[in-house]
């Protein structure tokens, strides 16, 4: 059903359409019978002056009041009034009617191309259903509140599931195909369906701090963020209205002043010079590209905060990435627990889950789930303390040697010295390309932990894709060397560095951006802010898990598609050659048709038709990128890994 906006546009749009009708015979005739129609011509161009008052006339008439000379409807104000002071009424109203023709549509491109957004914010829920209140708007609902969700109903606010079992279809904010199984404890998002059975959720955010309201507010808000070439038309046409006027002055001043040439032709030509140079056509191709880009991005679960950075993404040459959740699939798994002083597994698993259970890394979500799947009770600790990028330590308050430090051997190895057979033990889970973690007390290391993670079936895929577009593809990995070298080889990259702290992943993208000059950086949207601020343009994956994510990276996947990366360097591309096309287009009709005015051979029909049909072939032109699709063949042979045996 169309909106009030569409049915109100429709109706305007049919009345332009009928004047129109009217007009062309009108000035058809006029060709042949000069002012055929005498005093009804005039009271026929009063009435088209009256209707269109508020959509050409008076915007013009303020635009000289105010001495805006950089106004489109300036231009043609002065040529709906050179072409009435010569008698040519019906020209007159042609000007009026295209022009308002002209308007009307791009006020309905504009209004299609921001549709997704606005239907985003329409079918979000409204209110939430707050356990012992009852009905609450979304914006009222406080933290720790108790939100009712039965099925088929909207998640209205970020939360945890403190009662029940469900299914959720996440597809509003991470675009993935398949529902995903929730259960107590586990964080739903705001605006994602439950498709079946009553739950309770506890809320965690206020509305305007949700997931949902950050995608919105970044999404309307990327227009802010210019692109080099929107800058440029902007400058452009901010000189080139008032050099059209000066001109237009010379073309009349100079052959009538100086070589008394006759006034009213070179008025006519002068008239017809304002009209072709309307830059219409300039203006609003790349405004239209942009939106049709960044809506298409959108419809693909793709966040891009402005359009400086859609088009800094196709001009990258290189392409850092990390290995964890973004290379792999972010759901390491313990593989091996060597114990080094004869505590069994459960124990040791209750301590250093005890220790991990509130932090958000992926290893440390693998060991507080194993210790779950055995049903363990964990570990209380106190007086933790967190390290960045090396591991944390903490005091167990059950375990008889309280004291535990865990983390890579480089964190460890500053408490303690690691004996030669233990460091062989070591080499052998790294040649097996596992992560290797220790765990420490006051005394010595007492246990070593071997992490897997398998890789991603698309990312050998999507290293192709982004090599065959001439893209250095680099891999940075706070993990050892071994282990990266492993997924490096797997899936096609040849520059490796691993072992690396935050701080050192910034200076290795300092190092990339001074050899290839336009570097982006891929990252899980947990750490690495100080390299994400040192490369072109930061690109967060999984980024609805990660508040951080939102907020720092300059692009933001929703979910965990690597291949998407190839299709928004493409899709960028894609709207820099249509913006290019459409500008030298748009100047090179008007160039010509300029030249003839200059020459005294042009004529107002033809001024019309060109910057009309410039303008519309333009739009549509830009509007194509609304259906730019993913090119990654190889990918149908693949089962990514939001896919179930039933999608292939």
């Amino acid at each position: 059903m169309a909106t009030f906006k569409e049915l109100r546009w429709i109706q305007k749009f049919r009345m332009i359409v009928i004047w129109l009708l009217c007009i062309l015979p009108l000035e058809i005739l006029s060709l042949y019978w000069q002012s055929f129609l005498g005093i009804w011509e005039r009271v026929l161009f009063i009435i088209i002056w009256i209707i269109f008052w508020r959509e050409i006339v008076q915007k013009g008439f303020k635009s000289l009041f105010h001495l805006r000379f950089s106004d489109i409807n300036l231009l043609m104000i002065i040529a709906i009034g050179g072409a009435a002071y010569l008698g040519e009424l019906p020209e007159a109203m042609i000007i009026i009617v295209l022009f308002a023709l002209g308007e009307m549509l791009e006020d309905y491109w504009i209004m299609k191309s921001k549709q997704a957004l606005e239907n985003l914010t329409n079918t979000m829920p409204k209110v939430g259903f707050v356990k012992n209140i009852w009905e609450v708007a979304i914006d009222k609902i406080t933290i720790g509140s108790i939100i009712i969700v039965k099925s088929w109903e909207q998640i209205p606010v970020d939360g945890h599931i403190v009662f029940g079992d469900a299914l959720i279809d996440e597809a509003t904010i991470t675009w993935e195909p398949l529902p995903k199984s929730k259960t107590l404890k586990e964080v739903v998002f705001s605006w994602t369906m439950n498709l079946n059975w009553y739950i309770e959720i506890e809320t965690t955010k206020k509305w305007k701090d949700s997931t949902l309201a950050k995608i919105i507010d970044i999404t309307y808000n990327s227009s802010q963020k210019k692109a080099n070439y929107e800058r440029f038309i902007q400058k452009f046409a901010r000189y080139y209205t008032p050099s059209v006027m000066f001109l237009a002055l010379l073309l009349i001043v100079i052959p009538v002043i100086f070589l008394w040439w006759d006034f009213n032709h070179w008025f006519w030509q002068a008239i017809t010079l304002l009209i072709i140079a309307c830059p219409c056509a300039l203006v609003l191709s790349t405004p239209v590209a942009v939106f049709s880009a960044i809506g298409n991005a959108t419809s693909h679960g793709i966040v891009i905060k402005g359009a400086k950075y859609l088009e800094e993404i196709g001009k990258i040459k290189a392409i850092a990435m990390d290995k964890t959740r973004t290379l792999t699939k972010g759901e390491p798994q313990i593989s091996d627990i060597i114990s080094l002083n004869g505590t069994d597994e459960n124990t040791f698993l209750a301590c250093i889950a005890g220790m991990e259970q509130y932090s958000e890394h992926p290893i440390a979500r693998c060991v507080v789930q194993e210790a779950q799947k055995r049903w363990i009770q964990l570990h209380e600790h106190k007086d933790f303390v967190s390290v960045w990028g090396k591991g944390i330590k903490s005091e167990c308050l059950v375990c008889k040697d309280t004291h535990r430090c865990l983390g890579s051997i480089r964190f460890v190895a500053e408490e303690h010295t690691i004996p030669e057979d233990i460091k062989k033990k070591i080499y052998t889970l790294e040649d097996e390309g596992k992560t290797v973690i220790f765990v420490s007390s006051h005394k010595e290391v007492i246990w070593i932990i071997g992490i897997t993670d398998a890789i991603r079936q698309e990312s050998k895929v999507t290293v192709d894709e982004l090599q065959k577009m001439d893209i250095e593809v680099v891999m940075l990995t706070g993990d050892h060397q071994k282990a990266g070298e492993i997924i490096a080889k797997e899936v096609g990259i040849t520059e490796i560095k691993g072992s690396l702290l935050p701080d050192q992943k910034a200076e290795e993208i300092e190092k990339l951006v001074k050899k290839y000059g336009s570097v982006a950086m891929l990252w899980d949207g947990i750490n690495d802010a100080p390299a994400l601020a040192m490369s072109s343009v930061g690109i967060a994956m999984g980024a609805v898990w990660a508040d951080m994510a939102i907020e720092n990276a300059d692009i933001a996947l929703m979910n965990d598609k690597i291949w998407l990366i190839p299709y928004l360097i493409r899709l960028s591309r894609n709207c820099h050659n249509i913006i290019t096309f459409n500008t030298v287009l748009a100047i090179g009709v008007k160039w010509c048709v300029l030249w003839l005015a200059i020459f005294g051979i042009s004529n107002l029909s033809l001024a019309i038709v060109s910057d009309v049909g410039v303008t519309i072939f333009v739009v549509i032109n830009s509007l194509r990128l609304f259906w730019v699709k993913d090119k990654v063949k190889n990918l149908k042979n693949i089962k990514t890994d939001d896919c179930c045996d039933a999608c292939h």
